[in-house]
């Protein structure tokens, strides 16, 4: 009889611990919801429940293969935008509890609103997919990207006929470009691995393959001292621009929001300019630190352009302080100034 009691007495205990530890991880979920769009700045402290803390013995957060028991948004371990963690969580009864979470940082300044005016149109091909976009005086350095379609063009502003192409092999899906010296250096879109040509020629002059965090090419620019290149995530990839194979560091972005899917990158002025993919926006964005500081709505413009899904914005050069923009199969490139 004594020992039936015993058993329906533990049987109890473990239910009342099975429903505390569900209870737990119910509100840490509900917390973590109403915090995800709201986010955080560097410095705020997880204000976790009551619920929580008074039942916890010890706190701690995963983010990759880092740990912390600092319940503190820490530029040194969390970065801005999305950080897909892991709350873990021992309890004072012995248990063990986890659970997923995506904790966003913010910036405390909102970006400026870039205002513009369209100051001249120039012709633009519309077979041309544009995927990087360059200037240098009145010439146009062109990625255009597509399965056995793939081709940088040479031609000069205000015309459409192609100086100089080079094309690349059927396999191979162009993506951004940029100028460094007398060179043209080109990402591919999943090849792993970009080109360099000679400016004047395009005559291709070598390949490289990329780091291993760089997943897959999107947009390239030259700060003069760095390749900073997009992989459609929210980095951004620094690289040696004498060994594009060498990571050299990356940063993460976001403004008073996340963003992803940085494309088309314009380096102008200490301010790298990112066009977001499928989005009629390009970010304006400090590269010391990845904070947005700014952002031009391009939407009037993009409508008059972009019937179907992908038509889309993305093209970023500078002539002079003015920007020309562009984008996939579009027939005019504008140019306009910043205000």
């Amino acid at each position: 009889m004594k020992e039936n009691l015993m058993v329906g007495f533990a049987t109890v205990v473990l239910l009342i611990s099975c429903r505390n530890d569900e209870k737990i991880l119910d509100v840490l979920s509900d917390y973590n919801n109403s915090m995800e769009l709201k986010g955080y700045h560097f410095g705020d402290k997880l204000e976790l429940p009551e619920e929580v803390t008074d039942n916890a013995e010890a706190i701690s957060i995963t983010l990759g293969n880092k740990e912390t028991r600092n319940l503190v948004i820490d530029p040194g371990f969390f970065t801005l935008g999305d950080n897909k963690a892991i709350f873990n969580i021992k309890t004072k009864n012995g248990e063990n509890l986890s659970q997923e979470a995506t904790i966003n940082v913010f910036t405390k300044k909102a970006e400026e609103t870039i205002s513009f005016q369209i100051v001249a149109e120039y012709p633009h091909d519309a077979e041309n997919f544009v995927q990087g976009f360059q200037l240098e005086g009145n010439t146009i350095f062109e990625s255009d990207g597509g399965k056995g379609e793939s081709k940088l063009l040479k031609y000069v502003l205000g015309t459409t006929t192609p100086l100089v192409v080079a094309r690349q092999p059927e396999q191979d899906f162009s993506e951004g470009c940029t100028i460094v010296g007398n060179k043209i250096i080109q990402l591919t879109w999943q090849s792993k691995k970009g080109f360099i040509y000679d400016k004047n020629s395009l005559k291709l002059l070598s390949e490289f393959k990329y780091p291993n965090l760089l997943g897959e090419g999107w947009g390239l620019t030259y700060d003069g001292k760095h390749l900073i290149a997009s992989d459609g995530s929210k980095q951004l990839f620094f690289l040696d621009p004498e060994n594009p194979s060498r990571l050299i560091k990356t940063i993460a972005v976001a403004g008073t929001r996340s963003y992803t899917q940085l494309n088309e990158l314009e380096y102008h002025n200490g301010f790298v300019y990112a066009n977001v993919w499928g989005k009629p926006v390009i970010l304006k964005i400090n590269p010391e630190n990845g904070e947005v500081v700014g952002k031009l709505d391009l939407r009037g413009i993009a409508k008059k352009n972009t019937k179907g899904e992908n038509d889309v914005l993305n093209g970023i050069a500078f002539k002079g302080e003015n920007m020309l923009i562009t984008g996939k199969n579009w027939t005019k490139i504008y140019e306009i100034t910043l205000k």
